[in-house]
């Protein structure tokens, strides 16, 4: 049975869970990037990128189709002041917050009773910077020791919400959609999770978290 915000799911009614990336294990604040580009660019930043929709630049660096210095170089040319390589890096970043101990522990736990995968849509820079904060609060080399297999858009070239890459991640580890439980807090991803018949939960982010799936 699917699911879209009615009832809580529980992690233990499941053979695998693959679990999204920001938003479900790291905290994000998309505005804080919004801030930040607004102040380098003098522009609405969020007319470019959200949560929801985002312009073809981005969807380009999340299938590793253009490279971190192809995309600092157009957004460069985007703006009419000079903005360094860094600054534009360190905006890209803004929006990556923590990852609380209580959501590693977690995925330790479940990890050793279930199948569990991460699937996210990202790229190399924030990949680099949540490494690196991965590495700083939990002394661990990327979270993808926590996961049978860690998938990334930019590395597997294929984003949520297509189909193509949810069916990859179900053919590749034979797994069985009807027990299989996908967590995202994106609404479109849930969609396109639903149509492989993968069980599929909304995580509200400003109503619950991964610790109340237990």
């Amino acid at each position: 049975m699917s699911t879209e915000n009615s009832n809580l799911p529980k992690l233990q009614d499941y053979e695998a869970i693959i679990f999204d990336l920001g938003g479900v294990i790291i905290n994000l604040n998309y505005k804080k990037t919004e801030e930040e580009f607004k102040r380098l660019f003098g522009t609405d930043f969020s007319e470019l990128y959200s949560k929801k929709s985002q312009t073809d630049i981005f969807n380009k660096l999340e299938t590793g189709h253009i490279s971190e210095k192809q995309f600092v170089e157009a957004m460069q040319k985007s703006s009419r002041k000079t903005v360094s390589h860094q600054e534009i890096i360190n905006a890209w970043n803004a929006m990556l917050l923590d990852i609380p101990k209580e959501r590693i522990e977690l995925l330790k736990k479940i990890g050793k009773e279930k199948h569990i995968f991460l699937l996210s849509n990202t790229n190399e820079i924030h990949k680099t910077a949540f490494d690196k904060i991965v590495l700083e609060s939990h002394q661990m080399k990327g979270l993808e020791p926590l996961f049978e297999k860690a998938y990334f858009s930019h590395l597997v070239r294929m984003r949520k919400p297509n189909r193509e890459i949810f069916d990859f991640v179900i053919k590749e580890n034979n797994l069985n959609p009807q027990k299989t439980l996908f967590i995202d807090d994106s609404p479109q991803h849930i969609k396109g999770a639903l149509l492989t018949g993968l069980n599929a939960y909304h995580l509200e982010v400003e109503k619950n978290t991964i610790l109340d799936l237990t």
